[in-house]
């Protein structure tokens, strides 16, 4: 039975990869960070079989004992702090866990193999906010990454940090390049999860109002569960390398809106949409449009959810939920 270790495992990409992994035959282990962590249940709900080991991307004491207690044969690191917005207003915690923590993670993992560096198979959770202001269209593996966010930038030195130790020490580290990806687990605080669930309340009559940033901001939406996979798929290849993950379609958060409120059976959403600054960025990315032509032929990934599937899926789930009073 392999073993596989997830930083990050509360969020949505940490839990749909435990259950693929699982589902796979994994021996899953999680790390968790904080004593009373409130998402520790919802883990030990969806994923009774999972080992949770005490842990954070700051404490390299922490990890080397995780991976001693767990001793994978794969290690995924999703952990990070992952709303681009709130990286504005943390920027040195955001540097600290979503930059340093890759480089935590990987020296964890140098030291705790030893003389054996080929042993373990290692992922970063790369991201599309590394193009920010993008240089050409669409992006692939070989685009000048030009970050707009403290996130973004983080993300950056992290992606090269990989980079550097599998051709500093033969590592198997891979990155993928995930654009946007969303799913019924995706945070509330995230523009889509905000939408769903605000469409889900006016449908019900439970709420009156949306209130956004941008409109016009276009993204390559996905879905988590489909995303995933092509972790998985990375560290199955015999060299490690870089992938962008994506659907090839960009689409604007206006189109979002106005798919979800459609689903709901309303056409004219404009009297429950207000447009506020606050939610506006310092530097905005406008368009993101990812190129997995790599990923589709080296690893045979494609997704399977559509955008239009994705954001039906979404609204029904937090319908589903306001009714059974979650």
């Amino acid at each position: 039975m392999p073993t596989a270790l997830i930083t990050g495992i509360t969020g949505q990409d940490g839990l749909y990869l435990a259950e693929l992994l699982q589902a796979k035959g994994y021996d899953v282990h999680g790390v968790i960070r904080g004593q009373n962590n409130p998402k520790r249940d919802l883990v030990a709900k969806l994923l009774p079989d999972v080992t949770l080991h005490p842990g954070d991307l700051t404490d390299m004491s922490s990890l080397l004992r995780a991976l001693r207690d767990s001793d994978p044969d794969e290690v995924y690191n999703l952990g990070a702090v992952s709303f681009v917005a709130y990286s504005w207003e943390n920027a040195a915690l955001t540097t600290d866990v979503t930059g340093k923590g890759v480089l935590t993670m990987l020296e964890s993992l140098r030291l705790h193999l030893g003389d054996d560096l080929g042993r373990v198979r290692f992922y970063q959770a790369s991201s599309s906010e590394m193009f920010g202001k993008v240089q050409e269209t669409p992006q692939h593996e070989r685009t000048l990454l030009w970050p707009r966010s403290p996130y973004g930038v983080s993300k950056v030195f992290g992606h090269h940090m990989t980079v550097n130790y599998r051709e500093s020490y033969g590592m198997h580290a891979s990155s993928g390049i995930l654009f946007n990806h969303e799913s019924p687990r995706r945070g509330p605080e995230f523009v889509t999860r905000k939408i769903s669930q605000a469409v889900a309340g006016i449908s019900l009559g439970l709420r009156d109002e949306l209130v956004l940033g941008n409109l016009d901001a276009e993204r390559d939406w996905g879905f988590a569960g489909d995303y995933v996979e092509a972790m998985w798929l990375m560290l199955q290849q015999p060299e490690a390398d870089d992938y962008v993950i994506a659907t090839g379609e960009t689409h604007s958060i206006r189109e979002f809106v106005d798919v979800a409120f459609g689903h709901v059976g309303i056409d004219d959403w404009s009297r429950y949409v207000r447009q506020d600054p606050r939610f506006m960025r310092p530097a905005e990315v406008d368009r993101l449009i990812g190129d997995a032509s790599k990923a589709r032929e080296v690893l045979g990934w494609k997704p399977r959810v559509g955008f239009r599937e994705l954001v039906a899926m979404m609204v029904d789930a937090d319908i589903a939920a306001l009714r059974a009073g979650w």
